[in-house]
């Protein structure tokens, strides 16, 4: 009997727990599936930040000051939060406490509520609470290193990555881009290192062992865009408005990068109108960065994978460029709609290459992309919804589903409508009203195409042809390509399909000038043409390859990757090591995912590729590490 008695409080328990989890997930923002808060009861408008950077502890601990608005009559803030360790709240207006309470640490965090103070008089719908706390050593957003694993070799480095939510292990907020406010903060830090953040300096106090630096970012940004970044860095102008930052080793290598910065700048305000965040600088960061670029306004963040040397891969700042108008001022209201920010990023990047390189080149770009695009829909399957231009994402990461289908779909997209509608000249002219009556606000797919049916009232009949249904909410591959020119990539594929015809047998007709000849896209196109062919390249014919190429020297990133996949393809053993040592030397994720995955996939280099990852995991940011363990099935 009492052994029964036993096995029905466990079950009561568990069954507690489990509803109590259930609850924590129902919770969830009614408008982002990825978020607790309930910005639709009262929403922060202001956040105000006082912050020491310990490196010791590997903590950022201080205090937040949100200014918030109650939206309907309620009693509680609701806020995310993952791994904070709050200290204290208050109102900050008297210094009374609040009671608050932290739900269960469920899926993306757990919901933080705050019970709103008593007002009195007519002012009874804005607060100002102060949050003491600090972050977790292991905060997702944030990536230490020690002074070993930065380029000096004599301080250590800190640097953020709040997208896609992430924010929330930084700092106290609603972690969803439906909410925009402004923000400003004090940041202590030891007094050889700089600080930068996604805002302008207004001073610098220096004190004997510390500085203090203060920001302010005046323009509403969604919690993805606070970024910050200490270490030991240098600065060089490259523009009237833009300056690189690196470290010293790093500083005159970028400043040649990405020395057409203004050039993109000034063609991106004739695309898309005014730019309104009054700099762009950019950041060179430490190779560990898991993006090509992260479009922090004020302060781009960029991937030293991108130093080639000849300019060839700044069209990543483009990229980020343009994020300053669509995602940064036009933004994507949760992650859903992603696209909206993505798609039209590309499509943006890909208009300002055509103003500087030619119109082709927008359309090669564009190819490439489907290429890789069809690549992607493999690896995920062609049924899964995370493929659809619109996504479910109710009980789903934001991380999990990352790939490259919002921003080469999202393209295909957009460039079709821009056939289908009468052309750039067109298009464009919709593309500087959509954002301009959209700036500072985040919208869902159904509003922008709203608009697109008002801008284009005279060319309903034309819209209404398109499948909107399959575009947006269907799985797999575009339901259109559109006609792109396909001058460049030929060249590309004709030399690729001289090397799968090849006869090893007779003599290798093939010269260094046939690849010299190439710009370095065609050079990534060519290789990726022999990576999807069915036709598996021989030893022989791969080793001839690199000799006569001198591949296995190239420093430019994107061939490297390609090249290296491609070896991995035709199972040179001996290149494993050059894949191994590639992937852990950088944490692009554009890179290190797809080479671990296909060496997972080649059953004798599978425990090697595992072993691997294991040794260097902790070295990778958060986001790195665990896409790579799921690559490598080792949640399963």
């Amino acid at each position: 009997m009492l052994y029964l008695y036993r096995i029905i409080i466990i079950f009561c328990i568990c069954w507690e727990v489990i509803q109590s989890k259930k609850n924590n997930k129902m919770d969830l923002s009614p408008g982002d599936p990825s978020s607790y808060s309930r910005p639709d009861l009262a929403i922060v408008t202001h956040t105000h930040l006082e912050l020491s950077v310990d490196f010791n502890q590997t903590v950022l601990k201080g205090k937040a000051i949100l200014d918030v608005e109650k939206k309907t009559p309620t009693t509680e803030l609701i806020l995310d939060n993952r791994k904070l360790v709050i200290s204290n709240v208050t109102n900050a207006i008297n210094g009374s406490p609040l009671e608050y309470s932290i739900g269960d640490n469920v899926e993306f965090g757990s919901k933080f509520t705050i019970q709103l103070p008593e007002t009195s008089g007519d002012n009874d719908t804005i607060y100002k609470i102060e949050i003491m706390y600090e972050t977790s050593p292991d905060a997702t957003a944030l990536q230490w290193l020690t002074a070993e694993q930065t380029v000096g070799g004599v301080h250590p480095y800190l640097f953020s990555q709040c997208q896609a939510i992430h924010a929330r292990s930084m700092f106290p907020c609603q972690d969803t881009p439906s909410v925009k406010f402004t923000y400003s903060a004090k940041i202590i830090v030891p007094k050889d290192l700089t600080v930068l953040m996604s805002a302008l300096l207004d001073k610098i106090s220096d004190n004997d062992v510390t500085k203090v630096y203060e920001f302010h970012q005046p323009i509403p940004i969604p919690s993805y865009l606070v970024a910050i970044a200490v270490g030991a860095l240098v600065s060089k102008p490259i523009g009237p408005r833009s300056k690189v930052w690196a470290e010293k080793e790093f500083i005159d290598q970028s400043a040649y990068e990405f020395g057409e910065t203004e050039t993109m700048l000034q063609i991106a305000e004739q695309l898309c109108g005014p730019y309104v965040w009054d700099i762009y600088d950019i950041l060179v960061l430490p190779p560990s960065f898991p993006f090509g670029g992260m479009e922090n306004p004020c302060l781009t963040f960029i991937t030293p994978t991108v130093l080639a040397g000849d300019r060839s891969l700044a069209n990543v700042v483009a990229h980020e460029i343009s994020h300053s108008w669509t995602g940064n001022l036009v933004t994507n209201a949760n992650f859903e709609h992603f696209w909206l920010n993505e798609g039209f990023t590309m499509f943006v990047e890909r208009k300002i290459n055509a103003r500087m390189f030619g119109d082709k080149i927008r359309h090669f770009e564009a190819l490439h992309g489907i290429e890789n695009l069809r690549e992607t829909i493999q690896n995920l399957g062609e049924i899964n919804q995370l493929t659809n231009l619109v996504p479910n994402l109710t009980g789903v990461d934001p991380d999990d589903a990352f790939s490259i289908v919002p921003y080469e779909k999202g393209h295909t997209f957009l460039f079709y409508l821009e056939q289908l509608l009468g052309g750039p000249e067109i298009f464009e002219s919709f593309l500087k009203s959509y954002l301009n009556a959209y700036k500072y606000k985040s919208i869902k797919t159904d509003i922008w195409k709203d608009y697109l049916y008002k801008h284009f009232a005279d060319k309903v009949e034309l819209l209404n042809s398109v499948d909107w249904d399959t575009w947006l909410y269907k799985p797999g591959m575009p339901p259109v390509i559109p006609d792109y020119d396909r001058t460049l990539i030929n060249v590309s594929i004709d030399l690729a399909k001289r090397w799968i015809q090849w006869d090893e047998s007779t003599v290798s007709p093939f010269v260094k000038i046939d690849i010299e000849s190439l710009s370095p896209g065609q050079k990534v196109a060519f290789l990726t043409e022999l990576h999807k062919s069915s036709a598996v390249l021989s030893l022989e014919k791969i080793q001839v390859m690199a000799d006569t190429y001198q591949l296995d020297s190239v420093k430019n990133s994107e061939i490297r990757f390609v090249w290296l996949r491609l070896c991995i393809k035709s199972r040179w053993q001996p290149k494993v090591s050059d894949a191994l040592k590639f992937v852990t030397e950088q944490g692009r994720m554009k890179f290190v995912r797809p080479i671990f995955r296909d060496l997972y996939n080649w059953p004798e280099m599978r425990q090697r590729a595992i072993d691997e990852y294991l040794s260097k995991k902790n070295k990778m940011m958060y986001v790195t590490a665990h896409m790579v363990a799921k690559d490598l099935h080792l949640n399963d």
